[in-house]
């Protein structure tokens, strides 16, 4: 019988491989036989977010082994979905997202699944937050959606919200309520006002003035009366996303501020938030917060001078980004965005800090710092440099800083 180099068998790894190959069909390839479930992960699906599911295999694992409900789980990948969702909407760069579902599991607890997934995105600030209903809403009305990449999949859940029986949005196409043509008619510039080419630009592509119809080609560029009353048109329209027009007298700048306003209210509701009460909240916070170490565990960091200078340091690496934490360790203080970008290692006559950068990828012009990574050493990055009393502080900042830019630059 063969051993891998762990102890185990070459057949239990199989078994193993096989388990999670199933687990994953199940999710990305719509094997999964609970329908509640399927639609859940085909919605995931459609928003093309492949760097989640190293954390919802756990979550599916653990929903097998009984370890969390079905239901958990629908709330479990449904956050996660409103979490990308939200994050493209509002044009929040994507690149760090590897690295926030690597990790995501730490941050589980299994005797209180749900609660902590919820705690965990509520926790996360900067780059990494789960943006507010406030900040969706805004992007919602105001973004280009039509040149969204995923706007098909929006206008579907959009639709679908609230059926029984849904629609397939494949059989329609998107309409612009007001046309595209740069040169409008003259009864669509006096639908529009004075400042027609104004509100056409800030509104042609825009949430309020979209919508999905069987009758592209017919409605054309006509006035909006005639889209309103023709056969077909909106009056006529048995989608959801038409409801309404066909009881508008015209179409301007506050009718489409006004749909962009209804439609944002019922896209936050599909693409929902994380609750949990403030108190619960806190709990989280205060266990996140716990460490065995602190710096009293530093003796070398003690001593006035030092003292001060450690503080203004690690002041001016947490205004870096809302989103850095620090952590006292037995042997060094870290400090983590996605992981360590930074490590102080207390030494008696200096602070040596480790820059999780390769050296030459940083901008030294000083050369202050050195490679380390062929050496044992304390600390998890490849390069380091001194920090004492005499010191230039913000010269060494700024060499942390292109730590904490590379580790953020990268996928």
């Amino acid at each position: 019988m063969a051993f891998t180099s762990a102890g185990e068998t070459i057949e239990s790894l199989v078994i193993e491989l096989r388990q999670y190959a199933r687990r994953y069909c199940a999710m990305a390839l719509g094997t999964e036989p609970d329908p509640q479930l399927q639609r859940a992960f085909k919605d995931l699906d459609q928003i093309k977010a492949d760097v989640v599911y190293p954390f919802l295999l756990e979550v599916y694992t653990d929903y097998e082994l009984g370890t969390l409900s079905r239901e958990d789980v629908l709330n479990v990948v449904e956050l996660v979905t409103s979490y990308i969702f939200r994050r493209a909407v509002c044009r929040i760069p994507a690149n760090s997202l590897n690295k926030t579902f690597a990790g995501f599991t730490s941050a589980v607890r299994k005797d209180r699944y749900l609660d902590s997934v919820k705690a965990h995105f509520l926790s996360m600030k900067s780059y990494r937050r789960f943006p507010t209903d406030e900040e969706f809403r805004d992007a919602l009305r105001s973004s280009d959606l039509y040149n969204f990449r995923r706007r098909s999949y929006f206008l579907r859940l959009l639709e679908n919200h609230g059926r029984k029986e849904h629609v397939t949005i494949e059989d329609y196409t998107i309409e612009h309520i007001m046309p595209q043509n740069d040169n409008l008619s003259a009864a669509w510039q006096a639908e529009l006002g004075d400042d027609w080419q104004e509100v056409q630009a800030k509104y042609l592509h825009t949430l309020g003035n979209l919508t999905l119809t069987g009758y592209n080609s017919e409605y054309s560029d006509h006035p909006f009366a005639k889209k309103r009353d023709m056969e077909g048109g909106f009056k006529d329209s048995p989608l959801r996303l038409n409801k309404g027009l066909g009881q508008l007298v015209s179409w301007d700048a506050r009718e489409i501020r006004n749909r962009a306003i209804r439609l944002a209210e019922d896209a936050h509701q599909i693409w929902a938030m994380p609750h949990l009460s403030a108190e619960t909240l806190k709990e989280f916070e205060e266990k996140r917060a716990e460490s065995d170490f602190s710096i009293e565990d530093h003796p070398h960091l003690l001593p006035q001078a030092r003292r001060a200078l450690f503080d203004k340091f690690t002041a001016e690496v947490l205004a870096l980004d809302p989103g850095i934490t620090q952590q006292f360790l037995k042997l060094y203080v870290a400090f983590k965005a996605e992981t360590n970008f930074v490590d102080v290692v207390p030494q008696k006559a200096r602070m040596r800090l480790s820059l999780n950068i390769p050296l030459e990828s940083l901008h030294d012009e000083r050369n202050l710092a050195w490679d380390v990574s062929g050496k044992g050493h304390w600390g998890n990055g490849p390069t380091e440099v001194a920090l004492d009393e005499n010191s230039d502080l913000a010269y060494v900042i700024g060499l942390v800083r292109q730590a904490f830019e590379y580790q953020m630059g990268g996928e």
